[in-house]
C-alpha cells in the first residue's frame, strides 16, 4: 500500500467495520492493532489443549444486520445459529424458568398466573420501543453546536428527524420510553410482575455491563439496550457464531482486506501526533511514525484522551470530562473446559436449557445484594453468574464428548478496595464462581479440566477494557446518545481536526454491534466529499 489516507487505532470489531466501509469507498486504510490477533475483545483462542472459546465477548445478538449484509460477512465465512432456548433461570427453591422458542408465556404462567397475563404485553411494548429506536442505531445523534451557521442548521434538521421518528410511538409508549431512560429496572419490574424469577429474567439485562443495583436510576435503559438485538432476522433473540466471536472479526477483517485495507498486528500506538490542532498520524512503540490525513480511534475515549494525546493539545474542559468518563462494568470472565455437560438439580440431564443463557441470579434482591457486597468487599459471596455452553451448538470448540463453557460474572469491583490487587484474588474469585454453578449443578466443579480466568484488571490489560468495562463507558443518561462521549462531540469527530471516534465509547454504545464503526465511517466519508 502507498501512504495511507486513514489510520485506525485498534482492530476490534468497530475498527474493522470502519476500515471495511472506508476501503469499500476507495480510501487507503491501515489498521494498527496492539495485540498479535485481530478482533479486540471479540476473539476466539485456545485456552486449554483442544479447547477453544470466545475469550471476552461471548454471545451474538446486537450485530447489526445491515452491516452483516453490506460487508458480506456470510460470504467471508460467518455463520450464526440460534439458541435452542433463550434463558434458563434456576432458583434454590426447586423452581426454574426456561424461555424462548415459544415457551415463555406458558413458562411464566406456570410460575404466576397474573405474570403470565402481563409478560406478553410487556414484551410487546419493549419490542415496539426497541423497533423504533433501532432506527437511531446507524445514524449520528443530534450534535449540539454553537452559533447559527451551516453546522447548526444540519444539526437542527437532524434533531427534527429524531423527533419525527419518536412520533411513531403512541403517547403511552413515549411515557414508557421516558421511564426506561430515567427509572430503575427494579422499580419498573416491581410494578409489572410479582414472581422473583420473572423479574430476574428481565432485570438481569439491566446489570449486564452495568456496575450498579437493578434499583439504580437509569438501569432500565441498560435493560432496553439489550432488547435491540436480533439473530438471522428474528428480533429479540440471542445466538452463537460458529467458531466463536472471533469468527465475526475474522470475517470483518477478510471483508476489509478484500477491498484493500491493510491490517498490521503487533503494532502498539504510543501517541497520536498533533500539529496546529490537527491529528496528522501516530507514533508506534517500536519507534516508527506513520502519517495520514485521518486518524480514527477504536479505543475507550478515556484511554485515548488521557493516554495517547498530549494534554496541551486538548481543550481543558474536554480533557477534564474525559478524565471523569465513567468506566468499570464489574465484569469477571472465565472460560472452562469440561469433561461432561452439567446436570442441574431443578432440571436434570441434557436438554435445550443447556444451549441457553443460564442465569444464576434468581431475584432482583439477589442482584442488589451482590452489588452492595462488591462495593463493600470487592465481590459477593453470592455472585451473579451467566453461563453459556456454546459447544452444545458448535462442535468445533471442544474434543468429541467434551465441552466448553463461558462464565460471565457480574458485580465484582473494577478496582478492589483497600489497595488490594486482582492479581492476588483472581483464582479465589474464580473458585467461588465455579462453586456457585456447582451449587445448582452438582458435579460441575469436578468436570472442569481446564480454565482461563480474566479479572477486571486482566480485561483492562489484555483488551483495553478500563476496569473491565465491556461498553467503553457506562450506559448512563449523561453518557448516552448526544452525550456520548460528550455534548458537542456526538458526531464521531474529536476535538482535533482529522480525529474521529469509531469505538463503543461513541453512539450507540457497547456490545458487538459494528454500529459505531459504520457511523464513524459515514462521518469520515462526508468530510472527505466536502473537501473535493
Amino acid at each position: 500500500m502507498s501512504d495511507p489516507e486513514v489510520l485506525i487505532i485498534g482492530a476490534g470489531h468497530n475498527g474493522l467495520t470502519c476500515a471495511a466501509y472506508l476501503a469499500m469507498a476507495g480510501l487507503r486504510v491501515k489498521v494498527l492493532e496492539r495485540r498479535n490477533v485481530v478482533g479486540g475483545a471479540a476473539v476466539t483462542e485456545e485456552f486449554c489443549p483442544g479447547f477453544r472459546n470466545s475469550v471476552a465477548a461471548y454471545t451474538v445478538s446486537l450485530l447489526n444486520p445491515k452491516i452483516i449484509a453490506d460487508l458480506q460477512l456470510h460470504a467471508h465465512g460467518l455463520k450464526i445459529v440460534e439458541r435452542r432456548a433463550q434463558n434458563f433461570l434456576p432458583d434454590e427453591r426447586g423452581r426454574y424458568l426456561l424461555t424462548g422458542e415459544g415457551r415463555t408465556l406458558d413458562a411464566v404462567r406456570q410460575l404466576n398466573a397474573r405474570d403470565g397475563d402481563q409478560v406478553g404485553p410487556f414484551m410487546q411494548e419493549l419490542e415496539r420501543i426497541a423497533d423504533v429506536l433501532r432506527q437511531f442505531v446507524l445514524r449520528a445523534p443530534p450534535n449540539l453546536v454553537e452559533g447559527f451557521g451551516l453546522p447548526a442548521l444540519r444539526e437542527t434538521i437532524n434533531a427534527l428527524g429524531t423527533a419525527n421518528i419518536l412520533r411513531q410511538l403512541t403517547l403511552p409508549e413515549q411515557r414508557l420510553l421516558f421511564d426506561l431512560f430515567t427509572c430503575s429496572a427494579g422499580d419498573l419490574l416491581d410494578q409489572r410482575f410479582e414472581d422473583d424469577l420473572v423479574k430476574a429474567l428481565f432485570g438481569f439485562d439491566a446489570i449486564v455491563g452495568n456496575y450498579a443495583s437493578p434499583y439504580a436510576a437509569g438501569s432500565a435503559y441498560v435493560m432496553l439496550h439489550h432488547a435491540f438485538g436480533e439473530v438471522n432476522g428474528k428480533k429479540g433473540l440471542w445466538g452463537h457464531a460458529i467458531g466463536g466471536m472471533g469468527a465475526i472479526t475474522q470475517a470483518m477483517a477478510a471483508a476489509a482486506r478484500s477491498h484493500g485495507a491493510e491490517i498490521e498486528t503487533g503494532a502498539a500506538v504510543r501517541e497520536v501526533l498533533v500539529e496546529r490542532g490537527r491529528a496528522i498520524g501516530v507514533s508506534l512503540e517500536d519507534g516508527r511514525s506513520l502519517r495520514a490525513g485521518v486518524v480514527i480511534s477504536n479505543l475507550n475515549p478515556k484511554l485515548l484522551y488521557t493516554g495517547l494525546i498530549p494534554a496541551a493539545a486538548l481543550p481543558s474542559e474536554f480533557r477534564q470530562r474525559m478524565q471523569n468518563w465513567r468506566c468499570g462494568s464489574g465484569t469477571f470472565r472465565i472460560n472452562v473446559a469440561l469433561s461432561a455437560l452439567p446436570s442441574f438439580s431443578v432440571l436434570p440431564g441434557d436438554g435445550d436449557h443447556l444451549s441457553s443463557g443460564i442465569i444464576i441470579a434468581p431475584s432482583l434482591d439477589y442482584m442488589d445484594r451482590a452489588w452492595l457486597d462488591a462495593r463493600a468487599d470487592g465481590w459477593s459471596r453470592a455472585p451473579v453468574v451467566e453461563m453459556l455452553i456454546p459447544s452444545t451448538l458448535d462442535d468445533t470448540l471442544a474434543p468429541p464428548g467434551q465441552h466448553v463453557a463461558s462464565l460471565f460474572c457480574q458485580h465484582v469491583a473494577p478496582q478492589l478496595p483497600d489497595g488490594r490487587s486482582w492479581d492476588q484474588h483472581r483464582d479465589e474469585v474464580a473458585d467461588l464462581m465455579i462453586a456457585t454453578v456447582d451449587r445448582h449443578a452438582p458435579g460441575f466443579a469436578a468436570s472442569v479440566v481446564g480454565r482461563k480466568v480474566l479479572s477486571p484488571l486482566d480485561l483492562e490489560r489484555d483488551f483495553g477494557l478500563l476496569g473491565g468495562d465491556i461498553f467503553h463507558g457506562a450506559l448512563s443518561l449523561n453518557q448516552l446518545f448526544s452525550a456520548r462521549p460528550m455534548l458537542g462531540y456526538a458526531d464521531y469527530r474529536g476535538p482535533l481536526k482529522g480525529l474521529y471516534h469509531c469505538g463503543s465509547g461513541a453512539h450507540p454504545g457497547g456490545g458487538v454491534t459494528g454500529a459505531p464503526g459504520h457511523n464513524a465511517a459515514q462521518a469520515v466519508l462526508a468530510d472527505h466529499r466536502r473537501k473535493r
